[in-house]
């Protein structure tokens, strides 16, 4: 599954190139014919039947012009677009402020009913407290020399979080034991944190399973991933978010979140891992 993130994204840049090309075909012109109608080099071309360059909405416009087919650039257009949006580096999208990427999200999260978490080194966002995420945010910000708006981005993501109380949706969240560890703020933001879940874990809509460290694998530690409605997944890498909407990838996420779940304890169980890295706070 390591390739998988990307896949979806690079294969919709693919077919984009691909029917390009067959445009191009088409209309019974050479790479060099189509390059000299568009006015550029035959290379650019080649780079963007290969998939190597994404097509502007302008190189897009003269491609189907050249090719006498202008009335397919609107849907070329949205597509290409869309396969923009499926991989999108966090420098991009946090330009604008932490803040307003937290406010961003609402409306899906609104709109979902089941949310599926997996974390690996970091609690859940939505499960979070507001000292956590302030720590969090901060490191974020001062990895990515962000503007300084962790204050208001920390209050956002809480304000998000209200999901997990209203009643309108369920909530199932994994973490690695080792998250119960990592110290994101001091121990008194951790022991906050980590209290938290434990009330958390009695919310009707939250299930909260944690994988212990000596849980036999029946799958690898893959990356953060948040699972929307079965339709929908977001994928957190240090570089980007990728999201998956092609159903067979999106299944990979489901049948993943399953195995993992099935190495996980919950109740009593889980309350003890949680209580047990309180105690070692000290």
């Amino acid at each position: 599954m390591p390739s998988a993130p990307l896949s979806s994204a690079q294969a919709a840049r693919e077919s984009i190139a691909a029917r390009l090309k067959e445009l191009r075909l088409d209309a019974d012109l050479t790479m060099q014919a189509l390059a000299d109608r568009c006015g550029w080099n035959k290379a650019k071309t080649s780079r963007i039947e290969a998939a190597k360059t994404a097509p502007s909405d302008a190189d897009i416009h003269a491609w189907c012009a050249a090719c006498t087919a202008a009335e397919q650039a609107a849907d070329l257009i949205a597509a290409s677009r869309s396969a923009d949006s499926m991989y999108v580096a966090w420098r991009r999208m946090q330009r604008t402020g932490l803040r307003r990427l937290q406010e961003a999200s609402v409306p899906l999260y609104e709109r979902t009913k089941l949310f599926r978490v997996y974390c690996s080194r970091v609690m859940p966002g939505l499960l979070q407290t507001e000292g956590y995420a302030h720590a969090l945010l901060s490191l974020i910000a001062d990895f990515r020399s962000l503007p300084n708006d962790v204050g208001e981005a920390a209050a956002a993501r809480v304000d998000r979080s209200h999901v997990i109380r209203d009643g309108l949706h369920r909530v199932a969240l994994l973490v690695e034991e080792d998250v119960l560890t990592h110290r994101i703020g001091g121990d008194c933001v951790l022991a906050g944190q980590l209290g938290h879940l434990l009330t958390a874990m009695s919310y009707p809509a939250v299930s909260l399973g944690v994988i212990p460290r000596s849980a036999p694998r029946s799958i690898w530690g893959p990356e953060t991933f948040t699972i929307f409605d079965d339709k929908r997944v977001h994928v957190e890498l240090l570089a980007a978010k990728v999201t998956v909407t092609t159903p067979t990838e999106v299944e990979v996420y489901l049948r993943a979140f399953t195995r993992l779940a099935g190495m996980a304890v919950y109740g009593p169980r889980a309350r003890s891992l949680i209580s047990r890295a309180i105690d070692s706070l000290g």
